[in-house]
């Protein structure tokens, strides 16, 4: 099979995973003519954008689509009907390198089926980016696929090499994983993750003891790991639990969320129909208000609904559920409070907390500050502007943020 029949496989069966943009790694380049590529700093990887404006893209690729494994959600589990294919470490090397110089890509994910054992795949895995790194100074950024239970001094090397590290926890609740995937071992896949974790923490205290020589270097972007929406019964709630848990143990930069795609010949066991992806966006929404706007995870959702609306965002549902915390007033609210605002970002909040030092902020204000003003308005009080108070009690203002109705078409 040449080359060019194994990226067409190889890289369609990599799309599955979502877990794939980064930032956050070390700033490196090749000035002075050593070297091949960089790195930039807040720059992302697959559909992120580097502070300039520039899409930045990479390499996704398995190294191969055969596995040992039978996880009945995955299209390229042992059971599956489709062609198979595998890269040799020198090619997946060289298509790097290609599609550098041409300008195609920024760096590398690199992904792989489990073949003969977790600790030789790995070893394959951890070649290619030492290849890149050692042989041709490949400057750019490598994100590498850490295989459960692979030998420890493996996922060390893979951190030397690596600027960004995952492992798929895949589902959110043990007894899903074991019933979809009954060779893999969440478990073993938290071990995993806490011995990235210990590496991370030691790398990061290294280098705030002052010496002369250089602290080992270890995956400075992280880790980050991706779960699976719709594949199980789990509810939203119980996945943003999974997501606190996992963020607060092992100091994940990122927990990605992938709808769940149905694939040919599935199982039972599996749903018929994938779910909205609008659900992966709102949950998204919802992992933003974790990490960046000081929201609990057992906040964010209606308790007896368990779900995420699809209607609205989680902030403004929040609110909604909420109103005897508002209007607020934005010229002597707290940043806590601000963040809370339905349509108040944390740029518009830092702009907010500097501007009132020096004035009053006003309506007009709003538009400057790049604010929606329909969805702010409601709950916030200005020197000009305050609500009456029968629009936050009224049951219309709900039905003001719900998606218009629409006539449906009739298909032709």
């Amino acid at each position: 099979m040449d080359v060019q029949r194994k990226l067409a496989i190889l890289a369609d069966a990599a799309k599955y995973d979502a877990s794939c943009a980064s930032s956050g790694t070390e700033k490196r380049d090749s000035q002075g003519g050593k070297g091949l590529g960089s790195t930039a700093p807040g720059m992302g990887i697959c559909h992120s954008y580097a502070p300039d404006g520039r899409c930045i893209s990479l390499l996704k690729v398995l190294l191969t689509n055969a596995c040992a494994y039978d996880c009945l959600y995955c299209v390229n589990r042992a059971s599956s009907n489709v062609p198979r294919a595998r890269f040799t470490v020198g090619e997946v090397v060289q298509l790097t390198l290609d599609f550098y110089r041409r300008n195609y890509i920024e760096g590398l994910f690199l992904s792989s089926g489990i073949i003969r054992s977790a600790d030789y795949t790995m070893e394959q895995i951890v070649e290619v980016a030492r290849r890149l790194r050692e042989e041709h100074h490949f400057r750019g950024y490598i994100h590498l696929k850490t295989i459960p239970e692979a030998d420890d001094a493996l996922i060390a090397k893979a951190g030397r090499y690596a600027d960004r590290l995952s492992i798929n926890i895949e589902m959110p609740e043990e007894t899903s994983l074991a019933q979809l995937a009954p060779e893999k071992n969440v478990r073993a896949i938290r071990r995993t993750m806490g011995r990235l974790r210990l590496k991370l923490d030691e790398a990061t205290e290294a280098k705030k003891v002052p010496t002369r020589t250089k602290p080992p270097r270890f995956a400075p972007a992280g880790q980050s790991t991706q779960m699976i929406v719709g594949a199980d019964a789990a509810t939203d709630q119980t996945i943003l639990d999974t997501s606190a848990n996992l963020y607060g143990s092992y100091n994940l930069k990122r927990v990605y969320y992938s709808a769940f795609s149905p694939i040919p010949d599935s199982s039972r066991a599996l749903p018929l129909q994938a779910p909205p992806l609008v659900r992966e966006h709102r949950l998204y929404q919802a992992d933003w208000l974790m990490r960046f706007y000081g929201f609990d995870a057992g906040e964010i959702i209606d308790p007896a609904a368990g779900m995420l609306s699809l209607e609205m965002d989680p902030k403004l549902a929040w609110a909604l559920r909420h109103r005897d915390r508002f209007p607020l007033d934005v010229n002597r609210a707290s940043r806590e409070e601000l963040l809370r605002i339905p349509g108040f970002g944390r740029k518009a909040v830092d702009r907010i907390i500097d501007t009132r030092r020096h004035s009053a902020i006003r309506s007009a204000d709003l538009a400057k500050l790049h604010i929606p003003r329909n969805k702010a308005l409601p709950f916030i009080v200005l020197p000009d502007h305050r609500p009456p108070a029968y629009q936050l009690d009224g049951a219309r203002l709900a039905e003001r943020f719900r998606p218009k109705a629409q006539q449906l078409g009739f298909g032709f």
